[in-house]
């Protein structure tokens, strides 16, 4: 008797033991469920930043038929370039010129000399403004015009882009946009949990995506647009 009686308490802890057991299953799999249901969106952040670094190679182009004049010729004119950027307000530090070219027209190392061109020498030199200070070059693109005066024609090195501009504080601005992105992302999500009937809940995954910095237009190249696109995903719960 006392044996059939363990029997059928061995059996009711199994049965009890197999409900909890299969309650916590099934619990699980609803939370796995819950868990799977999620929403994925894209945030998006732009901003218009003034450039914050200018750099403008150019150069100078002479001509002539004698080496000691185009010595002189050269060094004349760089005197009066660096002595007109000093006035503009350009600091040493920011202008540098390189080494003298000279190309002699009657020497080549194949084919024959150019008889068009009348004079036998050209020299060029370059050189490189670096500055800071947008407002500062702008002033003094728009006084070179007072070096034709003094016999000096500057040519662009880059002739596809004068000036270049560049923005180099990304890292400042980077926290507030991909905030930004991350909050235009879940008002994404909120207005696709609202037509489903769900509320946005936390993030699952998030993806920030590529900051891209490019001129606003082909005419003011020193203002920049930056935008970074976010890939995030949020879960939805009922």
């Amino acid at each position: 008797m006392r044996t059939n009686l363990s029997y059928i308490i061995v059996a009711l802890i199994l049965s009890i033991g197999m409900i909890i057991a299969g309650n916590l299953v099934g619990n699980m799999h609803l939370n796995a469920l819950k868990y799977q249901r999620y929403v994925s969106v894209k945030g998006l952040a732009e901003r218009e930043v003034d450039a914050s670094l200018a750099i403008w190679p150019f150069r100078i182009t002479i001509a002539s038929n004698e080496l000691n004049y185009l010595q002189k010729k050269l060094e004349n004119d760089t005197r009066i370039i660096e002595k007109f950027l000093t006035e503009e307000g350009f600091d040493r530090t920011e202008f540098s010129s390189g080494v003298a070219e000279i190309q002699d027209l009657q020497t080549f190392s194949y084919g024959s000399p150019n008889q068009s061109n009348p004079f036998r020498y050209i020299a060029k030199k370059d050189f490189t403004i670096r500055t800071s200070d947008i407002p500062k070059l702008q002033a003094a693109l728009g006084n070179i015009s007072s070096l034709i005066g003094e016999g000096i024609v500057l040519e662009s090195k880059n002739q596809w882009q004068g000036v270049e501009y560049i923005f180099t504080e990304l890292n400042e601005i980077k926290p507030g946009m991909i905030e930004e992105a991350t909050k235009n992302a879940r008002a994404a999500a909120q207005k696709f949990a609202q037509d489903a009937g769900s509320e946005v809940g936390k993030i699952k995954s998030a993806s920030q995506g590529l900051f891209t910095i490019s001129d606003r237009d082909i005419n003011t190249g020193y203002i920049k647009k930056v935008r970074i696109v976010t890939t995030i995903d949020f879960y939805l719960e009922d």
